[in-house]
């Protein structure tokens, strides 16, 4: 990879960035060890044939199309030109390699493709204005601080939504102070609470694939500013609500008479003082964040409420046994690697790459991911992780513990710890995935699905366990407690 600094008359702009082709000089590692040269456009601007520009002692630039890149850097090297950028006709960055008869030997400029956004800036800069560049590779360290501050954050939220029902508040104080609105006639029975938990079946796992499918499609293909609006505003309801009840149930718990200081509101009718505060402030952070999201120091907000919604998605949704977590995640995996490494065949971009950083809608990304900024990378950006790699492993691991616990298993014969194991490498083995491949996005679900249902398969057949994991039923376990509870 290549950092390309720019000034425009003398003042410096955003850094761009490129990669090299597999021919022509390297570049130092370090930028003062390089040195600034004037950009001069090819004329004509594909490259292909001598220049009328001067490209004597200049970056020359050319456009990707009508000849190969070994013609275009020799064109660019007989002309003088002191290395040479080529403009590619999309975001995507491809190694620039010569063909098989052609060893390009005799090439001894350094050749770097950029992507189509950084050439019409750049054209958009050398309007009647001069343009100099200083071109280096800064190597990029094997591991960054935030890869494990990431993942400690992805496995933290996956064992605290499982362990949350064990910390939680009892069933007589749930609904009434968790909530804004007033006590329903039926609150402290238990029946509510059962009527919000969501059992995933075999049929909606099936569904809600085909459903992010045909989202992401949409969301690739009709992003505006509007409609990452409409998801900033969804993802902010939803990190309210998530972070209202985090915040609530440990107050429930610790002091049971806090929550029942009410006052009377229109349209609430009366609520919890302590619960109407605490939703005030949730919804002032949303709005603070919502605010501030283009600042470097948004992706804290951005965390913390997508930690909180996740946490709060899976106490309401869960697996009921192996036979559904076996189809909803055997989809999402085949739902990844397509829509990351197959969907350039259809669309000539990996969709999920272009929707997560935001190409099609001015860089502005969606914010259903974690991120944290790399912070010992030259390069800068983001490391991230979506929802879905957390939301559809973390709903196995649930089941897991709810299974242990249902079952009276310990940590080492149960499968809670090891699934939490299995994930935490499947992690491990995506980040090393990433930089195998030079950074290229990873279907996190390659590694992760393997790494959980693998590891309970196998432990199941090992344990003679499989049969009951497939066909268990909450329902069932619930009431042979009840029944050794009565004898």
């Amino acid at each position: 990879m290549v950092k390309v600094k720019i000034w425009v008359d003398g003042v410096e702009g955003e850094d761009l960035s490129g990669i090299t082709a597999s021919f022509g000089a390297s570049l130092p590692e370090e930028a003062n060890k390089s040195s600034k040269l004037p950009a001069v456009f090819s004329n004509p601007l594909n490259g292909c044939s001598n220049s009328s520009s001067k490209l004597t002692g200049s970056v020359a630039l050319s456009i990707r199309g009508d000849c190969d890149f070994v013609t275009k850097a020799k064109v660019a090297q007989s002309g003088g030109a002191s290395a040479l950028l080529v403009i590619n006709d999309n975001e995507e960055l491809y190694k620039m390699v010569c063909s098989e008869n052609d060893t390009s030997l005799n090439i001894s400029i350094p050749v770097v493709m950029i992507p189509k956004s950084a050439g019409d800036a750049i054209n958009k800069s050398m309007e009647e204005k001069h343009v100099e560049f200083l071109l280096y590779a800064p190597t990029r360290p094997i591991v960054d601080f935030s890869v494990i501050f990431l993942w400690a954050m992805a496995v933290g939220t996956i064992v605290t939504a499982s362990l949350w029902q064990e910390f939680g508040t009892s069933e007589n104080s749930d609904e009434r102070y968790n909530e804004l609105s007033k006590e329903s006639p039926n609150a402290g029975t238990g029946d509510d609470d059962d009527k919000e938990i969501l059992d995933i079946s075999v049929k909606g796992a099936v569904v809600f694939v085909i459903t992010a499918s045909t989202f992401l499609v949409l969301l690739y293909l009709f992003m505006s500013a509007w409609f990452v609006w409409l998801l900033i505003v969804l993802f902010c309801i939803g990190g309210v609500q998530g972070m209202h009840t985090c915040i609530m149930t440990p107050i429930v718990r610790k002091c049971r008479n806090c929550p029942q200081k009410t006052l009377n509101l229109p349209l609430f009718g009366e609520v919890s003082i302590v619960s109407f505060v605490v939703a005030l402030c949730c919804l002032s952070f949303a709005v603070v964040w919502a605010v501030n999201r283009r600042e470097s120091y948004s992706w804290v907000g951005q965390d913390i409420l997508g930690i909180c919604l996740m946490i709060t998605v899976l106490q309401l949704a869960r697996l009921p046994n192996i036979k559904v977590a076996t189809v909803l995640l055997c989809c999402a995996f085949v739902y990844d690697i397509f829509w990351v490494f197959l969907s350039p065949l259809i669309f000539h971009q990996s969709v999920m790459i272009v929707v997560a950083r935001g190409d099609n809608s001015g860089g502005e990304s969606i914010p259903m991911l974690l991120r944290v900024p790399r912070a010992f990378d030259p390069w800068g950006g983001y490391d991230m992780i979506g929802f879905g790699d957390i939301l559809f492993p973390g709903l196995l691991v649930a089941f897991a513990f709810r299974y242990d616990k249902a079952c009276k298993k310990h940590l080492a014969n149960g499968y809670f710890l090891w699934l939490i194991i299995g994930y935490g490498f499947g992690l491990l083995f995506t980040y090393l995935g990433l930089y195998l491949m030079n950074g290229q996005g990873q279907p996190a679900l390659l590694y992760l699905v393997p790494c959980t249902l693998g590891v309970t398969v196998i432990l199941g057949l090992v344990r003679g366990e499989l049969k009951e994991l497939w066909n268990y039923s909450p329902e069932s376990s619930s009431a042979t407690k009840n029944l050794t509870g009565e004898a």
